[in-house]
């Protein structure tokens, strides 16, 4: 337990030292000090700013100097070849990076191929048409998931040499014993089944407390958006989707192509229906996480932006104070949001599972106990 405290200390330290130390300033459009946001437009381009991913990993910005206090982290890109840089040569996007001759321009989060002068080519949409090398960086959101697992990897190896010491654990780990209890008892047993169950415990845990403890993250002056990327989710879905369609048994598949007890016409209009259900179910696990954490940042930013705007515009004191408490109330909402996602979608995982692996004889017993007693009745 003493390793644990040690390693956790030591990480937080040294993640304080690397985001205290690395400082790179941005200067304003105009080489003017930092304005204050006021606009509608502007607010919402703050917003919708810190709602996506990134390439560099900021925690403020000093309004006074423009200044932004972080640091570049890694982009990797295959264009004709690995390019490797730092994502300091963009600088928040404002010059074009050349690497072995080639031109890149970060745009709106994304990075373009480009010439030396960081041409753009829109269509009518105002999007850019310029080609797209693919891009492997190690974003923001990267960082967050790295540090989830590094939590995880602490919290469970320390877990598990506390239950090699005796049968109840100490320290830490008493905080965490009651959540493994709670998705064994409460999610696991009752939707896949006593006798299953554990074959699936791993993922579920994984599962609830990647989410858990990633949705915190993001209510942290850190700023991760983890569970807000749509490629996360989608990932998470993907993963349930697969253990769900490889678990399934013969009785899932008889339900899906050959409903059994139907007339065969109803059969051939369920089949359709029951392939598209294959579908939508990891597609609805996605987009209520995603929307939810993603509704929850954005109200939370947008309260605490009107009362940044009632202050510099009317300097309305109690208005400030109310946006105040709204935005604490929201916030408080938000640690109840960040459990309940990850308890409903491993909920519904397990769910689902349990629905693939589930043995469908007593639906033969009451049917051959049905026609007994048919024939007794003719007897």
């Amino acid at each position: 337990m003493k390793v644990f405290h040690n390693a956790l200390i030591k990480s937080v330290v040294f993640l304080l030292l690397l985001t205290g130390l690395s400082t790179f300033a941005k200067d304003s459009e105009n080489g003017t000090k930092g304005d204050p946001v006021n606009t509608q437009e502007e607010i919402t381009d703050y917003i919708k700013h810190h709602l996506q991913d990134s390439h560099d990993f900021i925690l403020y910005t000093d309004g006074e100097t423009g200044h932004h206090v972080g640091f570049p982290l890694p982009v990797i890109l295959w264009d004709d070849g690995l390019k490797v840089f730092s994502s300091s040569k963009f600088h928040h996007g404002e010059t074009v990076a050349e690497v072995d001759g080639n031109y890149y321009k970060l745009y709106h989060g994304k990075i373009y191929k480009t010439d030396a002068e960081g041409t753009l080519n829109m269509d009518e949409h105002d999007h850019p048409t310029n080609k797209r090398p693919l891009d492997f960086s190690i974003t923001k959101s990267v960082v967050g998931m790295l540090l989830v697992g590094l939590l995880m990897l602490l919290g469970f190896s320390a877990l598990a040499r506390g239950y090699k010491k005796g049968p109840v654990p100490t320290g830490f780990s008493r905080v965490l014993e009651p959540l493994v209890i709670y998705v064994r008892d409460e999610i696991a047993r009752p939707n896949i089944g006593e006798k299953k169950y554990r074959k699936y415990m791993g993922f579920l845990l994984t599962v609830f407390f990647f989410i858990w403890i990633a949705n915190l993250l993001g209510l942290t002056p850190l700023g991760f958006n983890i569970t807000g990327q749509i490629a996360v989710t989608v990932c998470l879905a993907i993963f349930t989707f697969i253990i769900v369609q490889f678990s399934g048994n013969k009785d899932y598949w008889q339900h899906i192509f050959w409903m059994p007890g139907v007339p065969v016409p109803m059969k051939i209009i369920l089949m359709p229906i029951e392939i598209l259900g294959i579908l939508t179910k990891p597609f609805s696990l996605l987009i209520r996480l995603f929307a939810n954490i993603t509704a929850g940042h954005f109200v939370v930013m947008s309260l605490i932006a009107l009362m940044i705007t009632m202050k510099v515009q009317f300097g309305a004191v109690g208005s400030t104070s109310i946006s105040l408490l709204l935005s604490t109330f929201i916030t408080l909402i938000e640690l109840l949001v960040a459990f309940l996602q990850a308890y409903i979608f491993t909920m519904l995982s397990a769910l689902f599972i349990g629905m693939a692996v589930e043995e469908h004889h007593h639906d033969h017993a009451h049917d051959a106990e049905g026609h007994g007693m048919e024939d007794n009745k003719v007897i």
